[in-house]
């Protein structure tokens, strides 16, 4: 038997069902969603923001690949694409990911950073 949900998930799938979208979110987005709202929503916004870019289509998208954001030139030296191993790589330790970047928030459990990865794949 599942363990239950936590009152801020319960929340979260309410204000999802509410909004009709509960059915096109998978349970693994909607607690990447609670994750991101946590750790990432201070800097990264539907727009880029002067703390972070954003993060709609961010899955397969270029590293560094949006043009309203002043990436750092760590991040632009890296190159390459965000892959699922990109992405997990990255949250889990951003400064490893790519010496001398600015991110500094980093998602430590495997499982929160996968969840996260989840919703990040259902922002267009």
């Amino acid at each position: 038997m599942p363990a239950p949900k936590t009152l801020p998930a319960l929340a979260l799938a309410a204000g999802l069902s509410a909004a009709g979208l509960l059915s096109a979110v998978p349970a693994a987005a909607a607690d990447g969603a609670k994750t991101f709202n946590l750790q990432c929503r201070t800097c990264h916004a539907a727009k880029s923001t002067v703390a972070g870019p954003s993060l709609n289509g961010v899955a397969g998208r270029k590293v560094a690949g949006l043009s309203d954001f002043a990436y750092s030139a760590a991040l632009k030296a890296k190159g390459g694409t965000w892959t699922d191993s990109a992405l997990d790589a990255y949250l889990a330790a951003p400064g490893k990911f790519a010496p001398g970047g600015r991110m500094i928030t980093a998602v430590a459990a495997p499982a929160d950073r996968a969840a996260v990865i989840a919703y990040l794949k259902t922002l267009k």
